[in-house]
């Protein structure tokens, strides 16, 4: 008897060189060990991870923020779906997706456009010169946008943190560091710092329909 091997399409961006990063990951081998799939530019890398009780830890790096995201999915979800995506948790920007592979392929395509549309409204000039445009970036128009819509996204009531959600009178506070705004409910501690050294990312997070804090 032949058994058929679980097997999906990961694929992420590079944030250094904006390359689309893709390849087939196969059941037994997460499960035997770690993955990670490595830009051919050498400077980004995404993990995956079995975690042994049927989910699957995905560490990415993200091409609006510094330092990358983890998330945790099924692991039926991960092999299953014919296409799943994740966001950069702070604006509507995808930086991974599983999937089949032609749909992956079809994902990183649309992606791709969206963050040429992106950059193109920023004044980011290229993907090859991404991350030397992001780093020089000084425009002080970034910390009035990113505090624009915190305030935005908190008198919409649309700021989620660990508290219930059918808790009344939640407030959060928006504290200024060197690298970013950092938003923390004073109930539970929750908080997400949002970047606000890249043009590019402020303007990402101009679309950004919900903010949630961990």
């Amino acid at each position: 008897m032949v058994l058929e091997t679980k097997q999906t399409t990961v694929a992420y961006r590079c944030p250094h060189c904006g390359a689309g990063i893709m390849s087939a990951v196969n059941v037994f081998a997460l499960k035997a060990d770690m993955i990670k799939l490595k830009c051919t530019c050498g400077k980004s890398e995404m993990s995956i991870v079995d975690t042994k009780d049927n989910k699957i830890r995905l560490t990415v790096p993200c091409i609006l923020c510094a330092k990358p995201h983890t998330f945790t999915v099924n692991s039926s979800l991960f092999f299953g779906k014919e296409l799943f995506v994740l966001p950069c948790p702070y604006s509507d920007l995808n930086i991974a997706c599983m999937g089949e592979t032609n749909l992956v392929k079809g994902e990183l395509a649309r992606s791709e456009l969206e963050l040429l549309d992106l950059m193109e409204q920023s004044g980011v000039k290229s993907l090859s010169s991404l991350q030397q445009d992001e780093e020089t970036i000084t425009d002080p128009q970034i910390l009035e946008i990113v505090m624009f819509v915190i305030n935005d996204l908190d008198a919409e009531g649309k700021i989620y943190c660990k508290c219930d959600a059918s808790e009344n009178g939640r407030q959060y506070d928006a504290e200024i560091l060197d690298d970013g705004v950092k938003v923390t409910c004073r109930r539970c501690g929750a908080s997400r710092l949002i970047p606000t050294d890249s043009n590019l990312g402020a303007h990402a997070f101009l679309n950004a329909d919900a903010l949630y804090l961990e």
